[in-house]
């Protein structure tokens, strides 16, 4: 039976590595899919991983009718499973699309997307997927915090300092004037708003800050 299956975690813990290995794994099969992604850092009609590896994928669009999509390439061919990454920027009805090829054509959908914000709010695609999915699976490989413990929380950071307002989906530099990232910490360096610069300004070393 097909499944909707939604692979989650923090930034840095191997999704985009996990989606191309699981394209992989089908193609070697002889079987034939669709990868879709948005917004991804390789740029528009592409998935690739912080390792270096890349393929090329379907850009995913606010107006991308995932039916209409699937259906047009079922006219060219066979479609016998789906990779969807950066889910969390998908629209709650662009997954309900997906859900609905699960149901109504039996193809499997594999989609990959971190589940909350800078603010820890969850993002619209990804709360969809935790309502829809059939199997939830949190990631094995473990993003840490600059501290060394695991790492549970994405944040924004502004020139090096933590930023807790803003537009919830901001892609790279915004301003040439100041530098956008982002970074994963813990649950207490998140709340504290302490980054790995705000900590090496602070001169606090890691060992320090793990027995506080």
């Amino acid at each position: 039976m097909a499944e909707l299956v939604f692979f989650s975690g923090t930034m840095d813990c191997g999704k985009s590595t996990l989606a191309l290995q699981t394209a992989y794994n089908y193609r070697q099969r002889g079987l034939n899919g669709i990868i879709f992604s948005m917004k991804d850092r390789a740029g528009d009609g592409k998935l690739s991983s912080r390792l270096g590896l890349i393929t090329d994928a379907v850009e995913v669009r606010t107006e991308t009718n995932f039916w209409a999509e699937v259906s047009k390439q079922r006219m060219l061919g066979r479609v016998d499973y789906i990779i969807c990454d950066e889910v969390q920027f998908y629209t709650r009805e662009q997954v309900d699309q997906l859900a609905r090829i699960v149901d109504d054509i039996g193809i499997n959908v594999y989609g990959f997307g971190i589940t909350s914000d800078f603010l820890t709010n969850l993002f619209p695609g990804s709360a969809r997927m935790l309502e829809l999915a059939d199997r939830v699976e949190r990631l094995q490989v473990e993003a840490l915090c600059w501290c060394g413990a695991r790492a549970t929380h994405n944040a924004r950071t502004v020139n090096g300092v933590m930023v807790r307002e803003g537009e919830q989906v901001v892609v790279g530099d915004t301003n040439s004037k100041d530098i956008i990232a982002y970074e994963v910490l813990c649950r207490k360096h998140h709340m504290q708003g302490m980054t790995a610069e705000s900590a090496n300004a602070s001169e606090l070393s890691p060992h320090t800050l793990l027995e506080n």
